[in-house]
């Protein structure tokens, strides 16, 4: 074995790039892992442990300007220690993944291999009716014979498996690395352990140190024959501030006078804004006090969806807290995680980051705190779903799962709504079948715990589990649980509520993926004009039901009334959200397109353009929100002089929604006809029609792509053929469009 041989990468990943997601988290996990001091220089099957497992070679990181892809790749291959493959159905059917293996293979490096299992199942090859689950390569599964052929010898690869349920992320990640380092797993885990523990033992240490201090050196006996007078002065004072809190609450409500309401939502916040007043003149010298009700305030605030002015609050509130002559640390933290609630709203991802953060680091060092724990990684995962970090949810999720497990009775609803959120995640990663195994079997759990009565959750829970039916494009199965959804809605508030609201919206777009429009268009409107008489015009989902709506009108070939209904939608989340936040940028985002599907101009290109600066710092580089940005760009540049831009705009937007989706989605075809439409607005015909024609056709029978889409592609392709002087081609496609609706 080449143990002593020097090479350029610690390990070289092999992937589909339907599987790019965990493979940006590998190549992190591995490069910026510190191998500890005590190992380093140790001799192993591997050679000297080095101190870092840096670099790792990824091809799409490495080989965006190379020429020569098979070069590159045999040069990296050659020159990496160790060979990273990760396993799921689509690197089992790809290719190329097969070829990587068997020229590491070659190499004589068949020992150096290991697996990462992400998705699907090791041999399903050989089970009757799953051999579509095989996640294994064939190159993984079989030896070499002696003349470097594949042989039908079986292989025993090295595997660690990140499914839920089996290694999990965290300990696949350290066997793949003892792997490398040619170490035990148990040495290395334990030592990721010990790391932990004195953590915590630091933590224990600076307490106690803090404790010594205080008491002036007292001994433990003096400290344990004060807690219990401790304990009884601290219920009392709680009560006392609970019975403040209460009648203050009581006082402020009893002094609202419904003569001079003037709609919920206004009457509501008249009351708090008068509460916040008195909170500073009646309490002056009780901040326990202040913070209590700051802190509830704030809460009812963020409900109302009125996030600036919770914010104020819970700002308030949590410095308050924290000036207190003694410090409650759960209190505090709890704070943490309100304040950190509403900021997640407001799309300041990375502030409420660090407070969740703060929050857990201070509830998993307090005494039976797994609860309040729950609630703040739940929390944390929620930031992680806002800035499309699914793969780093996952595992925060199934920590969530794992405490409730073991805090709650098996079968609890709470154990079901964390399965849920873990169903929904893998969802957000496109494991739909995986997600759908999930979401049913926590509905079936929460439907148990919680009776044959109509439920809210179960609601909530049947119409996540339509939504993903309808993705998978089981329509049927999804409007019936829709519509047992929104049964259950009525029976359990009538037939005027933001969920009556909610489920009409959901409803719509499962007409709207049927191609139902006109249906789609009904739901959409009793939604938006509901939401309107419930929550008043300048709530956050009225403008979502608003943004819905305006899609749908567009597809109707609407044109005109979609970017009214549009700017409504923006206005709305411009003033209540703020322009920094992720929702207020896509409006942007479809304005644009939709003001340049209607002719240039240069508030079109301003939209654009303010939108994808906005998304490329709220989202992560290769999230579908900035690849369709940059795809409106190209859209609205193709018609101005900057078509060497269009171009690069529609090329990488094309891309990451590639990595993202694979070839045969169709919004990726769309963005290979917006390339070819610049490409034609460039003269370059030939290499337009390569795009167009195939795009054009392939979208027609596309069940996912909207009819506007459709229509656009055709009339790019006209456009195509009238300026490269081929007439008879432009009529053929001019004559199979239908009665052409109005804007279209």
């Amino acid at each position: 074995m080449d143990t002593e041989h020097a090479y350029r990468y610690k390990a070289f990943i092999s992937y589909s790039h339907r599987d790019q997601k965990w493979a940006g988290w590998l190549h992190r996990a591995i490069e910026t892992y510190r191998v500890p001091k005590h190992l380093v220089g140790q001799q192993t099957s591997m050679g000297t442990i080095p101190a870092r497992t840096a670099p790792v070679f990824r091809d799409r990181d490495e080989l965006a300007s190379a020429t020569d892809l098979g070069t590159k790749l045999r040069e990296a291959l050659e020159g990496s220690a160790c060979l990273l493959v990760i396993c799921s159905p689509a690197s089992a059917a790809s290719h190329w993944v097969n070829e990587e293996i068997l020229s590491f293979k070659r190499l004589g490096r068949a020992d150096r291999i290991f697996a990462l299992i992400v998705g699907g199942e090791p041999y399903a090859s050989g089970m009757p009716g799953r051999e579509r689950e095989e996640c294994f390569p064939p190159a993984l599964r079989f030896q070499l014979d002696e003349q470097g052929n594949l042989g039908d010898t079986p292989a025993e690869p090295i595997a660690a498996d990140a499914r839920a349920g089996k290694d999990g992320k965290t300990n696949a990640q350290i066997k793949l690395l003892a792997g490398m380092l040619g170490l035990g797993f148990d040495a290395l885990r334990q030592r990721e352990q010990q790391r932990r523990q004195r953590r915590l033992a630091i933590v224990a240490a600076c307490s106690m140190a803090g404790m010594v201090l205080a008491t002036g050196l007292a001994t433990m006996a003096v400290i344990a024959r004060n807690e219990a007078e401790r304990q009884r002065v601290r219920a009392e004072k709680e009560a006392e501030t609970a019975r403040k809190v209460s009648s203050f609450m009581v006082g402020l409500f009893r002094v609202a006078d419904p003569s001079e309401a003037r709609g919920k939502a206004i009457t509501a916040r008249e009351i708090l804004e008068a509460g916040g007043r008195r909170i500073d003149t009646e309490l002056r010298g009780e901040p326990a006090v202040q913070a209590d009700l700051m802190d509830t305030i704030g809460t009812v605030y963020a409900g109302l969806g009125l996030y600036d002015d919770a914010t104020g609050m819970l700002e308030e509130a949590l410095a308050k807290r924290r000036s207190l002559p003694v410090v409650d640390p759960r209190v505090v933290a709890n704070n943490q995680v309100q304040l950190a609630n509403v900021l997640t709203e407001k799309a300041q991802i990375a502030d409420a980051e660090k407070l969740y953060r703060d929050a857990i680091a201070t509830l998993e060092v307090e005494p039976e705190a797994a609860e309040p724990l729950s609630r703040a990684l739940a929390g944390l995962a929620e930031v992680y779903y806002k800035a499309g970090r699914y793969a780093d949810a996952e595992p925060v999720l199934m920590r969530v799962l794992g405490l409730r497990r073991g805090l709650l009775p098996a079968g609890h609803a709470d154990i079901a709504e964390a399965m849920e959120e873990l169903g929904l995640n893998q969802w957000d990663q496109g494991n739909l079948e995986r997600a759908e195994e999930l979401l049913r079997e926590s509905l079936s759990m929460r439907s148990a715990a919680l009776g044959n009565e109509p439920h809210p959750d179960v609601a909530a829970h049947l119409l996540n589990l339509a939504l993903l039916l309808k993705d998978l494009k089981q329509y049927d199965d999804a409007e019936a649980l829709f519509r047992e959804a929104m049964q259950m809605n009525h029976a359990l508030y009538g037939d005027v509520h933001p969920d009556i609201a909610s489920g009409l919206n959901n409803l719509g777009t499962l007409f709207r993926a049927r191609g139902d429009l006109a249906q789609a268009e009904d739901n959409f409107r009793r939604a938006a004009d509901m939401q309107r008489q419930l929550l008043g015009p300048g709530h956050p989902d009225v403008a979502l039901a608003l943004s819905n709506l305006s899609v749908l009108l567009f597809d109707e070939g609407k044109l005109d009334d979609a970017i009214a209904t549009q700017r409504e939608a923006l206005a709305i989340r411009a003033k209540v959200l703020g322009k920094k936040h992720v929702d207020t940028a896509n409006s942007m985002a479809i304005l644009g397109r939709w003001l340049a599907e209607a002719g240039p101009t240069a508030e079109a290109e301003a939209l654009a353009r303010e939108a994808l600066a906005l998304l490329t710092k709220l989202r992560e580089p290769g999230h579908d929100d900035v690849a369709m940005a940059e795809i409106g760009l190209a859209q609205v540049l193709e018609m101005t002089p900057a078509l060497d831009e269009a171009l690069a705009m529609a090329t990488s937007g094309t891309a990451k929604m590639k990595a993202l989706y694979g070839d045969e989605d169709w919004i990726v075809i769309y963005g290979s006809c917006v390339q070819g439409s610049v490409l034609t607005a460039m003269g370059r015909f030939a290499e337009a029609e390569k795009r167009l024609k195939p795009g054009y056709e392939t979208l027609a029978k596309s069940e996912g792509a909207g009819p506007a889409y459709v229509r656009r592609a055709r009339r790019d392709l006209v456009a195509l053929y009238e300026k490269w002087g081929r007439e008879d081609l432009a009529l053929t496609y001019r004559q199979e469009a239908p009665t052409a609706a109005p804007g279209s």
